[in-house]
């Protein structure tokens, strides 16, 4: 018959874990039945199975059902169930082979596995995944004959796809030419021409022009980071290998996949220069306990710079914890400590007595002189001014760096898409956590009071955007009008730095349930509770900066909800196309793409001159960056 199993696990069938793979759930089976007894998104998309186990087969029946399996006999595919006589045949979805429970009544006398039969195949399964690609309407490119509109899938020729170019000009791709075509990216709605002609041979061979020659501007920029030699950290050890099994989620295979990146650049002799990008709660602060802690065991100090004192104090008190029964010395510097604790403090780092150290700018001043610093991680570099990056600069000169971010800035993201500058992408959301519902109305008090009526009646607590100082308060007077049993607590950057963390423990603690904010609370407010965000003019923020509030809310398994209001008298057509891409990218995980629209209405900042942006608007962002990496790739050889 097969293996005799004492206790299986048996997973929903959804595309949550459909995207896991077997191998997966192996991995990861201790840490799933932790979540389940604590975690209800988990309770509900899991069934442990035991021998002994007193359950009726009708309902075990329907609890399958009830988890998206099918009852078919006989047993052919994942998901599917079978009770014939005393016997109950299921194939979860997270294992290699179909099941037998011998039932004795209402009870499983015992549980074995059963070869596997040779599956069917879904013919619609990649089809399916190409149309999350595309969307009919979309702009494309295609390397060989330019810029059209894809139409999606031809009902007249099976297995391809339409795009249409000018004077009605049709091209019919094989799905398994798919890789052709690329999503176009510019920054002004592209010219499309017709099939066959030469105008798109001339338009791509002046641009390969330009690409060769700022493929050697850009080379002899990055040239001092391409030869220098940096340090070659251990390889895993039983210290690093148990910090990650300390980590209570079970891994995304996306996490996975950028430790691996992180892991091979740090190991290499080349200094680190890597970009980790992931929406917020998505997993890159666990990837950066792990770089330092490789670091620390490599006999280097490590640095994590902040862009707010929030943020720092966040991440101070994960690292201390996680990292603390292995030895590791933590320390933070703050405006928050006195000036002669922090003289202390550069002391020690001095003399190496910290093993790493979080911190503000208060990191860049000119007391702070590490011993052998061996890793920086730069927490939403985006944040910090022109001056900070430039003290950044000269502290990273032969050592790893560490970028993390949830929307990089434009130029960060070009230079990563032509291959410039190595980037990780976390996009697979932790399991259990559910999208945003993401509104965009017009300003409405009406609207507000049963957006806050309904999250306070279910325990939850709200975030108020009010980023004009002066108005903070007249907003709480009327909240406190419209809701007097609300608790109310102002945060703002000119209240003073012990004002902002009472604020945010008070909140964080349950004494307040509405915070009524600036964008402070942008980076660093990590409050499971809080799953309604409120934005009383949307039009102020960019799309980024909209997109990082957002995730703010929605980091438990409560569906949270987030309002972008706006005055219709005084929108702007740019602030307008801001709003449409929030609610067009709402799903978990579209930071990448909202950095994208970004780059889109923004352009990429001073690295790109005028000339460049004229031929990305013939081309496309995407193609352009291929040819120039594809250029530096040949000027390096």
């Amino acid at each position: 018959m097969g293996v005799t199993e004492k206790s299986v696990l048996i997973a929903a069938n959804i595309p949550e874990f459909k995207n896991q793979g077997v191998l997966w759930f192996k991995e990861n089976e201790s840490k799933i039945k932790k979540q389940a007894l604590k975690n209800l998104w988990w309770r509900n998309h899991i069934r442990l199975i035991e021998t002994g186990l007193k359950i009726n087969p009708l309902e075990l029946m329907r609890e399958l059902a009830g988890i998206g399996y099918a009852k078919i006999n006989p047993v052919l595919n994942p998901a599917e169930f079978s009770f014939l006589g005393s016997r109950f045949t299921v194939w979860p979805i997270n294992t290699d082979s179909p099941l037998v429970f011998d039932f004795n009544g209402n009870a499983i006398e015992s549980i074995q596995t059963l070869p596997a039969p040779k599956q069917k195949s879904d013919p619609e399964e990649f089809e399916q995944e190409l149309f999350t690609r595309y969307k009919p309407g979309d702009y494309v490119v295609h390397a060989d004959h330019g810029i059209g509109r894809f139409k999606g899938h031809t009902a007249d020729l099976e297995n391809y796809f339409e795009i249409e170019y000018a004077a009605g000009d049709k091209l019919f791709l094989p799905f398994e030419q798919i890789k052709k075509i690329s999503l176009f990216v510019g920054f002004t709605r592209p010219k499309v021409y017709r099939l066959g002609g030469n105008l798109w041979h001339k338009v791509k061979a002046k641009a390969k022009e330009d690409v060769v020659k700022l493929a050697k501007d850009l080379l002899n920029l990055y040239a001092h980071r391409e030869t220098a030699r940096g340090f070659s950290f251990v390889k895993e050890t039983e210290e690093l290998a148990n910090l990650i099994t300390d980590f209570e989620y079970p891994e995304t295979a996306d996490q996975t996949r950028a430790w691996e990146e992180i892991e091979a650049d740090m190991e290499n002799e080349k200094p680190m220069d890597r970009v980790l990008v992931g929406d917020v709660g998505f997993g890159k602060t666990e990837l950066a306990l792990r770089a330092a802690f490789k670091a620390i065991l490599s006999g280097k100090q490590v640095a994590l710079i902040a862009p707010t004192t929030i943020l720092a104090r966040q991440h101070f008190g994960v690292f201390s914890e996680r990292l603390e029964k292995y030895g590791v010395t933590v320390a933070m510097l703050s405006r928050l400590n006195s000036e002669e604790k922090n003289k202390e403090l550069a002391q020690k780092i001095t003399a190496g007595g910290a093993d790493m150290v979080i911190g503000t700018h208060r990191l860049l001043s000119k007391d702070i002189d590490f011993k052998d610093l061996g890793l920086l991680i730069i927490d939403e570099e985006q944040r910090f001014g022109v001056l900070q990056k430039e003290k950044i600069k000269k502290l990273k000169a032969n050592i790893d760096i560490l970028s993390l971010s949830a929307t990089p800035i434009p130029r960060t993201l070009y230079l990563a898409m032509s291959n410039l500058k190595p980037i990780s992408k976390i996009q697979t959301p932790p399991l259990g956590r559910e999208a945003i519902a993401t509104q965009v109305e017009k300003f409405s008090w009406d609207l507000i009071k049963k957006a806050i009526e309904f999250e306070i009646a279910r325990g939850g607590q709200v975030f108020f955007l009010e980023n004009r100082i002066h108005k903070i308060n007249p907003v709480m007077e009327k909240l406190r009008e419209l809701l007097p049993a609300t608790r109310l607590a102002a945060l703002h950057g000119r209240m003073g730095e012990k004002q902002i963390i009472d604020a945010v423990e008070s909140f964080k603690n349950g004494q307040t349930n509405i915070l009524v904010s600036t964008t402070i609370i942008e980076n660093g407010i990590d409050l499971p509770n809080a799953n309604t965000l409120i934005v009383s003019d949307a039009t102020r923020l960019g799309l980024s900066q909209a997109h990082q509030l957002r995730g703010r809310v929605g980091r438990r398994d409560v569906k949270a909800a987030v309002y972008f209001l706006y005055n219709p008298k005084t929108i702007s057509p740019l602030a307008e196309s801001r709003l449409i891409a929030l609610q067009e990218f709402s799903n978990l995980g579209d930071g990448f793409k909202i950095a994208l629209r970004d780059l889109e209405l923004r352009g990429a900042g001073n690295i790109l001159g005028r000339n460049q942006s004229g031929h990305i608007n013939q081309i496309g962002l995407n193609l352009y960056c291929e040819m120039l990496s594809q250029a530096v790739e040949k000027l390096k050889s």
